[in-house]
């Protein structure tokens, strides 16, 4: 029983080594579709040997494969803190494993196998819908991410956006672990067989059943008979696979963009995060930035765009004239009258007495008043004012700590990266910029850029180009900052909005409507590019209606989890009398 135990670990650690080597950047996002192959092995053993195993088993046996992926695809986070690293890690690892568990534990009172494996692809999928959407919010390996490297498979994320992606993937380990139950597949090691049986049902309803093996009736109704070998088995797979393949690749060969084009310069400052932009005197700071573009820009330009967090001039948002870089900066404009220019920076917005104070308002130290601080994207044009947008998809353990009772502990947690810790303030609304001679933009900050139906929003409400501005030099020349870059890819398709992306150390670049990127920057080199983006007006299909899929998700998560809770009281009932 021992080996067997061992065996169950090894094979949970493959299902971690197969979903790390399928993630971006560099890995190959074919092998997603057996990632979780291993785990379905597990629970098919652990189910039907029920007596060697006490309860939670599944989540002891799948935890490693959640801890090996999530280790392996983001340990770079340990380059801003260790503790932080750890905790990402570790609960992330947890929270995935316990969706498992609760999958075995439903499956083994649902009525069906067919209704089991709903299960978790609904539960899968209403976690990962969670985790986009709670204070804790980590959705940087949600499974529909993993194809951005590879976005030429899912030009059709502009009808379901990643989610689409997560429930091609669920729905394919399935096939793959059922078609190796078809063709008689046994794996046997020291007397461990998976799985036990080459024949199984599958339960669709009280009339419906299926009996599949390559020598086996398949029944659809009590009426029709017809044998299913494992070749047509597969070819199933291959053509659940295989024509999302090929559907996305006429789409990307038949979009065309409709000319509008949009003049842009985008700069790469390369401020160190670390030495020098929480030091550098900010008028350094904007002759830098200018030193790059000035040359570059000229009468038509539409827009300069500067990374996040550029000015880290302590501006109070009561009386934003005042400060030094916005001065120099409209000096800038007074020489181009239709030039629009969005950087980042850090704003503090003091509380009149008698306003409402947000949740996340901090106490002035030496008087009785209460001020927010927001990571800010600043627009600033001809116009008298200055527009701004305050991020709201806040990086956790950074500019997110939960505070309210219980949690005040994870402060001691929180990743410090020379700026602001602690929670930050957020804006209620997806902003749409009103331009100076151009079409409405709209900014994204750093870490919103992973969150699709946040990001369509703003299109929703009327952005024609995005623009996304970032700071990824805390996490070093690691695969963090290159997965990042790699999910824009993915929001260009689900919006068909181009963007311009400048990142304080790389990667800057332009990304079309196809999710194509172009003038693409190296990282930690001083940069600077100009180009043209084509604007657009129509909403695709993900615009329209966001995230349905995880929704739909969510409504069969509540409905199978009563049914799991109520069948077997009705069966008790039924045994009783």
């Amino acid at each position: 029983m021992k080996n067997k135990k061992v065996f169950l670990l090894l094979l949970s650690i493959l299902s971690g080594l197969l979903l790390t080597l399928a993630w971006p950047e560099k890995g190959f996002p074919g092998l997603l579709f057996v990632g979780l192959v291993p785990l379905l092995y597990l629970d098919d053993y652990i189910s039907r040997h029920r007596d060697r195993f006490v309860k939670f088993s599944l989540l002891f046996y799948s935890y490693p494969a959640f801890f090996t992926w999530n280790l392996l695809t983001t340990w770079w986070i340990y380059n801003s803190t260790i503790a932080g690293a750890i905790m990402a890690i570790v609960l992330n690892s947890l929270f995935l494993a316990i969706v498992f568990q609760v999958f075995s534990w439903a499956k083994k009172r649902l009525p069906s196998k067919f209704a089991g494996y709903l299960a978790l692809i609904s539960f899968w999928i209403s976690f990962e819908y969670l985790h986009l959407n709670w204070i804790l919010t980590w959705p940087w390996l949600t499974l529909g991410n993993g194809f951005a490297s590879y976005y030429n498979w899912v030009q059709w994320y502009e009808f379901t956006g990643v989610f689409g992606g997560t429930l091609w993937v669920l729905v394919g380990n399935i096939l793959v672990f059922e078609g190796f139950r078809v063709s008689g597949f046994r794996f046997q090691v020291s007397g461990l067989t998976l799985p036990n049986s080459p024949s199984h049902s599958f339960a669709i309803s009280p009339f419906r059943y299926f009996t599949i093996s390559p020598f086996h009736h398949f029944t659809i109704s009590p009426f029709h008979h017809f044998t299913i070998s494992p070749f047509r088995y597969f070819a199933i797979l291959f053509l659940w696979i295989g024509l999302p393949i090929a559907g996305s690749y006429i789409i990307y060969n038949n979009y065309s963009e409709k000319p509008d084009p949009v003049n842009f310069v985008v700069v790469q400052p390369n401020v160190d995060p670390y030495s020098e932009q929480y030091s550098l005197p900010p008028d350094q700071v904007v002759d830098r930035i200018m030193a790059l573009a000035g040359p570059m820009l000229d009468s038509t330009t539409n827009f300069l765009v500067a990374p996040e967090s550029a000015i880290q001039e302590r501006m109070w948002e009561n009386d934003m004239t005042s400060f030094q870089s916005l001065s120099l900066l409209r000096t800038v404009v007074s020489q181009y009258p239709h030039l629009n220019i969005l950087i980042g920076g850090s704003t503090y917005y003091e509380y009149t007495p008698g306003e409402p104070v947000s949740r996340t308002a901090r106490k002035f130290t030496k008087s009785a008043g209460f001020y927010d601080i927001y990571n800010t994207a600043i627009l600033i044009n001809s116009a008298d004012s200055f527009q701004l947008y305050h991020k709201s998809k806040l990086t956790p353990g950074v500019e997110a700590i939960p505070s309210f009772h219980g949690f005040k502990w994870l402060e001691n947690f929180a990743i410090d990266l020379g700026g602001t810790v602690g929670s930050l303030g957020t804006d209620n609304y997806r902003k749409v910029y009103s331009t100076e001679k151009s079409v409405p933009v709209s900014p994204i900050i750093c870490y919103e850029s992973v969150f699709g139906e946040f990001y369509a929003e703003f299109v929703k409400n009327g952005a024609e180009v995005m623009i996304i501005i970032t700071n990824d030099g805390w996490w070093g020349n690691t695969p963090g900052h290159r997965q990042h870059f790699s999910f824009v890819h993915l929001r260009a398709i689900e919006t068909r909005r181009s963007i311009a992306r400048s990142a304080n150390t790389g990667i800057s670049a332009f990304i079309d409507q196809r999710g194509d990127a172009f003038d693409v920057t190296d990282y930690w080199v001083p940069a600077v590019f100009k180009g043209s983006l084509n604007a657009n007006r129509e909403h695709t299909f993900y615009v329209k209606h966001g995230d349905y899929i995880a929704r739909i998700a969510v409504l069969l998560t509540a409905m199978l989890l009563l049914i799991s809770l109520v069948l077997p009281i009705f069966a008790r009932n039924k045994i009783a009398k």
